[in-house]
């Protein structure tokens, strides 16, 4: 396995501010991906504060070789969590506020109108905000892609996260051109659209410069590249740690095809420090 190396190393913060944020969240019965997904950056985030709120429980139905998150049997869906959800960013005095979920094949519409219902709380609440989704591929399926986007978030964000040819050990239940479908489709209704890809997990340079066109091709306005790092045990081994000059490398790639937002860096993921990338308008 290879050593960590020191670029690759986060302080979690101070407790107290970890420990402030998980209070207003269990109050409210919420989760945040960077607690479930066992974020590096989560002390960061948490001290200023912001996060990014998972709905629809911390439970995913899929087996994603990379992802932190519990996977298996989800329980039902929370009607209180829209409300709730607004609530805490309207306390947290929040200007930018990231949804993101579990994937839940196991839901008619994949919780794209827990989607819907989540957008229309925080714009009751809070005004002006910034929502930005980021969402699960809805198995492709138009009607709830259309239930979702149809609540008008600001941005939409699904995530390629890898290269195709590691899709089946990365993501063996989704489909490379099917998520790009979903970003192509978006793109079409007009909706400013973002996409992220990890790195470190056995690509090569060349593949990530294809996904980069294939992004550019649909359109997609923004773009975020970060190091895979290993969330737990029983998740994908890093392959490679890949040196911050290869991150820049890819930034200036990124930005000559023509992508009007690029964050590329070690420890960038994909709603990482949102607030401050994009002012989409």
């Amino acid at each position: 396995m290879n050593r960590l190396p020191p670029w690759a190393k986060k302080s979690l913060g101070p407790p107290s501010v970890l420990h402030r944020m998980k209070s207003i969240l269990r109050e409210r019965n919420l989760h945040t991906v960077c607690e479930s997904a066992r974020c590096p950056n989560i002390g960061e985030c948490f001290s200023k504060p912001t996060a990014t709120f998972m709905i629809l429980g911390d439970v995913c139905t899929r087996r994603c070789g990379f992802c932190g998150v519990e996977k298996g049997v989800p329980v039902g869906i929370d009607p209180e969590e829209p409300r709730n959800i607004a609530l805490t960013v309207k306390e947290l005095g929040l200007r930018h506020v990231v949804i993101t979920s579990v994937t839940r094949d196991d839901l008619p519409d994949g919780g794209a109108g827990q989607f819907a219902l989540t957008i229309r709380a925080i714009r009751d609440t809070i005004s002006p905000i910034l929502v930005e989704v980021l969402t699960p591929d809805f198995r492709g399926d138009r009607d709830s892609l259309n239930r979702v986007l149809d609540a008008g978030p600001d941005i939409f964000n699904h995530n390629l996260e890898t290269v195709p040819s590691l899709y089946g050990l990365v993501r063996p239940e989704a489909g490379y051109r099917r998520s790009l479908r979903v970003l192509e489709y978006a793109k079409k209704r007009r909706f400013f659209t973002k996409s992220g890809i990890m790195v470190g997990l056995g690509e090569a340079k060349r593949e990530v410069e294809e996904v980069l066109s294939d992004l550019a091709g649909v359109g997609c306005d923004a773009v975020t590249i970060g190091q895979y790092l290993r969330p737990t045990k029983s998740s994908l081994e890093v392959r490679e740690y890949i040196p911050p000059e290869v991150f820049r490398e890819y930034e200036s790639i990124a930005r000559d095809l023509g992508f009007r937002y690029v964050y590329s860096g070690p420890f960038v993921r994909s709603s990482y420090n949102a607030e401050e990338l994009i002012r989409p308008g």
